[in-house]
């Protein structure tokens, strides 16, 4: 069952800001039929950040273990063990979250998280799809960033589970922020149109 009110969050990171990409975005996400909720220009904070990306050490685990198979494959010494390559790998990202303003969004709609999600593509620009946002307006990999000792700069966060969305959202922002309103669009995507003719 679909759920017309269902909410993701998108932000627009500083390599979308700094490329002045932010408009193309908006429009390429807006195009779907999706609600723009709420919209914020702002400088996140580091305790923002921590709380936004919300890993454990399990994760740290996995993704170091990746990053040490990573630069064994590419010749690279190993100096830490693998949960330390675990938390650069987030201490790079928040890095790179704070190194300007953000745009955080709200958008609202059916299948809101799986249609932005869709639109974005995968994490890694270089293997997402021609006609993604990530896809169609970057070239960066994973092994490139993981060489420079650098986030990966794929311009944009988008929640991958509704659940994760509604935790995301109320890192930035609360329910004053999220005014409800009604598009024109909502008739056309949401009701009978047949009494329209």
């Amino acid at each position: 069952m679909g759920n017309k009110n269902e909410r993701t969050l998108v932000i627009l990171k500083p390599d979308s800001v700094q490329r002045s990409l932010i408009g193309e975005i908006i429009s390429r996400i807006e195009k779907t039929g999706l609600k723009l909720m709420a919209i914020k220009h702002i400088q996140a904070t580091e305790d923002q950040l921590w709380k936004h990306y919300n890993k454990d050490d399990v994760w740290f685990q996995e993704k170091g273990a990746k990053t040490i198979a990573n630069r064994q494959a590419l010749g690279m010494p190993i100096e830490k063990e693998a949960i330390e390559y675990g938390k650069e790998i987030i201490q790079a990202n928040i890095k790179f979250m704070m190194a300007c303003p953000v745009i955080p969004m709200v958008w609202q709609g059916n299948e809101a998280v799986k249609v932005v999600k869709k639109i974005v593509g995968t994490t890694e620009p270089a293997t997402s799809d021609v006609g993604t946002i990530r896809g169609d307006y970057t070239i960066d990999s994973y092994e490139l960033s993981n060489v420079d000792g650098r986030a990966v700069r794929n311009l944009i966060h988008c929640s991958d589970q509704v659940v994760e969305a509604e935790r995301e959202l109320s890192i930035w922002f609360n329910e004053a922020e999220l005014p409800n309103y009604t598009l024109i669009n909502e008739q056309i995507l949401y009701h009978d149109i047949s009494d329209l003719k």
